[in-house]
């Protein structure tokens, strides 16, 4: 009987293991890689694509949520619906959280980016690369600037999200195989955070918060119809899935044409917000009296310095905001914002701003700037945690214009067209794989 047990828990700890490794990288010997561009995907991501039901040439999507450094490769399946199929801990990422505004500022982007076969950089001096896209039409509208943010590999990052050689061998592949499909551009959804309740509640002061409730919008979109949301910019802001009423179009800078929201995804957006709505308020009891300290770059590579030991000095892994952030309390936050403050400031300065009486009040001040003044918060830390008003959860449709709802049960939404285009059609005599029919 003990041996039945026992042999039944090492089956059970297998296949736990198996579904991991699904979404794992595993160590492969480059220098056994003959073809680094055309280096097939390992065997046991081919059979779990098989198992998901997931053709080999189908569509992908990428996401990555900076805090926790994670990327994730979804996949198209036979019923039009996306999937994670692979998810990858970032090596490193520079700057903190919050969007890149202009070069130098060694930050990684943060919004929606197209990715073409043109972005795919197989010469990479980082063994492989994928370029962002960064600037995109929302960046240029909001005169943002920089140039070459990679997905590459090497572990070392100056606005870049790097990979290990190992991973970004395997997330080449993943998009050069969706390319040779008929996928004309594979969309990136970079993120501070997963965007859930209380992430949102936890970061309510942040400079950066209504540049991410609008990122949250698309987000949405995405949890309730598991597929790419359709991405316009007008106004100088993101805005999804809009159906346009007349002949006008979208321009990055110009007022945005009379528009709509498909009435079935609006439909299941309202159900999603209900949700979202009660657990924000749960959210905001669990951290009352809290604030979110986010580290530095420096923080966040010292939880990680042991990873280091015995590498190139360009290996630069940088740890997850997670793991060296914490929740405190105000007078504690005022004392390790006073704290970073001195140490770039000359000697003798005097650090008025920085006292602990008012740090908290003064964040904005005490934190770098990432983002144009129409971007930040005006709650700050003393008004969130002093007065005792609470900002409102973010709407989760607040970039879009709704059209009527329907009743009765909440339809699945239409298929979008996705971000990328449809393909030439092919003879009668070939089969169409589903996507080539968007």
């Amino acid at each position: 009987m003990r041996l039945k047990l026992i042999a039944s828990i090492f089956l059970m700890a297998t296949a736990l293991a198996g579904c991991n490794d699904a979404l794992d990288t595993t160590s492969i010997d480059l220098s056994k890689v003959k073809n680094k561009v055309e280096q097939p995907l390992p065997d046991r991501i081919v059979a779990e694509m098989q198992k998901k039901n997931m053709p080999r040439n189908s569509p992908i999507m990428i996401r990555v949520f900076k805090e926790e450094g994670k990327m994730e490769i979804w996949k198209a399946k036979a019923d039009n619906r996306f999937d994670k199929i692979a998810e990858y801990d970032i090596c490193a990422w520079s700057g903190k959280l919050g969007p890149k505004v202009k070069e130098g500022d060694r930050q990684a982007p943060e919004g929606f980016y197209n990715l073409t076969p043109a972005h795919l950089n197989p010469n990479s001096k980082y063994y492989l690369a994928i370029n962002t896209g960064f600037p995109n039409r929302y960046d240029a509208a909001n005169g943002r600037s920089g140039s070459n943010l990679m997905i590459h590999g090497a572990c070392s990052s100056s606005g870049c999200y790097s990979m290990t050689d190992q991973q970004i061998l395997e997330i080449y592949a993943f998009a050069r195989d969706a390319f040779r499909g008929g996928q004309t551009s594979v969309q990136l959804e970079a993120f501070p955070f997963r965007m859930t309740a209380e992430n949102m509640a936890r970061h309510r002061n942040s400079e950066n918060l209504e540049f991410w409730k609008m990122l949250k919008v698309g987000y949405d979109h995405f949890e309730v119809t598991k597929r790419p949301p359709e991405v316009n910019v007008c106004e100088k802001k993101y805005v999804f899935n809009q159906q346009v009423q007349g002949s006008g179009g979208f321009s990055p800078t110009a007022a945005c044409p009379p528009m709509s929201t498909p009435p079935a995804l609006t439909a299941a957006l309202s159900t999603y917000e209900k949700e979202y709505q009660l657990a924000y308020t749960k959210a905001m009891d669990k951290l009352d009296g809290k604030v979110w300290y986010e580290p530095t770059e420096a923080e966040r590579k010292a939880v990680v310095a042991d990873k280091r030991k015995g590498r190139d000095l360009a290996y630069a892994p940088t740890g997850t905001s997670l793991a060296a952030g914490k929740l405190v309390e105000p007078a504690e936050f005022d004392k390790l914002m006073a704290a970073r403050l001195a140490k770039t400031q000359p000697p003798g300065t005097m650090l008025a701003s920085a006292q602990p009486s008012g740090a908290a009040a003064k964040q904005s001040r005490l934190l770098a700037t990432t983002a144009p003044a129409g971007d930040r918060s005006t709650m700050s830390v003393a008004t969130a945690m002093n007065s005792g008003n609470r900002p409102a959860a973010a709407p989760l449709t607040a970039s879009v214009q709704p059209a009527s709802t329907t009743t009765g049960a909440i339809p699945v939404p239409a298929p979008n067209p996705l971000a990328y285009a449809a393909v030439q059609p092919v003879s009668d005599d070939q089969k169409k794989p589903f996507w080539k029919f968007w």
